[in-house]
């Protein structure tokens, strides 16, 4: 079988934990699906109108996660992670249940989804991938910030800056090709706040379940988690993997070059629906291909698979 072909899980893969924003016990299972299935959020604490698509128009909050919503106000917030561990591990396919409205955060990286999909194993399909290419450059800024995509022949790299004041944090840059590079470290990277943010982020009802065990929080010139830093951009690193959970909202691993600095969830939302807007700035092409470029393999995360 080829790496061509859409993929789903081989078996249900559960997870269950406390959601970051809503301090709630949540529990997901993700579920194989056949073929053109794509992703799917099943809302099983609801009865009726309960399947939720992760697609980029239909996302109506951007502030500290990105919550998607469907026609009905159903709703499932904090997507991000898993998206990102399923675009690296090429889940084309899968019903994700859960029983509450905000999917766990776990360790606040997606290790943890990475370890236990690959655990459960992959399935293949012999239907053809399907790959989104971007056409023309496009950019999108808000005041200082900013985010831009253009064409890539064969890769998705990803550019992204941070700039903070803070000392630790401070101007952490990376850049990387994500069907050629390990990205270990991305996928290990956990959620970050300042020290003196998380009066404000609780006082709008925001990371009730927060805590060092599925954040990094920075004070002053220090990192208040014991265990300290899993690698040394960790920072840059983590926001890289909300930029592609956020990119998979697209419904297609993409063909593209993206730059960011400052962004996050709303610049990366706002670019995809900027992007689509016009049909000349993208095509989605089927993979019929025998062989595969290498650069649209993640060969490190195939072998863990193997």
């Amino acid at each position: 079988m080829s790496y061509l072909s859409q993929k789903t899980v081989k078996n249900n893969v559960s997870f269950g934990g406390v959601a970051l924003h809503s301090g709630l016990d949540v529990n997901i299972c993700i579920k194989p699906a056949g073929p053109n299935f794509g992703i799917v959020f099943k809302r099983v604490d609801l009865k009726n109108n309960n399947l939720v698509y992760p697609n980029f128009m239909n996302v109506t909050n951007t502030s500290l996660n990105t919550t998607i919503e469907n026609e009905y106000g159903i709703k499932v917030s904090t997507i991000e992670h898993l998206m990102g561990a399923l675009f690296g591990l090429g889940i084309d396919n899968a019903l994700i249940e859960i029983d509450n409205e905000e999917v766990p955060i776990l360790d606040g990286s997606a290790k943890n989804f990475i370890e236990k999909i690959i655990s459960a194993g992959i399935q293949i399909s012999d239907a053809p991938i399907k790959i989104i290419k971007i056409n023309n450059k496009i950019e999108f800024s808000d005041g200082e910030r900013f985010i831009s995509i253009q064409p890539s022949t064969l890769s998705l790299d990803i550019d992204f800056q941070l700039k903070y004041n803070n000392k630790i944090i401070s101007n952490q840059k990376n850049k990387v090709k994500v069907y050629e590079d390990d990205l270990t470290d991305i996928y290990n990277s956990r959620t970050f706040c300042l020290f003196e943010d998380i009066e404000l982020i609780k006082k709008n009802g925001l990371a009730k379940g927060g805590s060092l065990d599925n954040a990094i929080v920075v004070k002053d010139n220090e990192v208040l988690n014991p265990e300290g830093l899993r690698n040394s951009k960790e920072f840059v690193n983590h926001k890289i993997l909300d930029c592609i959970g956020d990119l998979y909202t697209s419904g297609y691993r993409i063909l593209a070059s993206v730059t960011c600095s400052q962004g996050g969830h709303y610049l990366t939302n706002q670019l995809l629906r900027k992007v689509f807007e016009e049909k000349d700035n993208f095509s989605i092409i089927e993979i019929k291909e025998k062989n595969l470029p290498h650069t649209l393999i993640n060969r490190n995360l195939l072998r863990s698979i193997a």
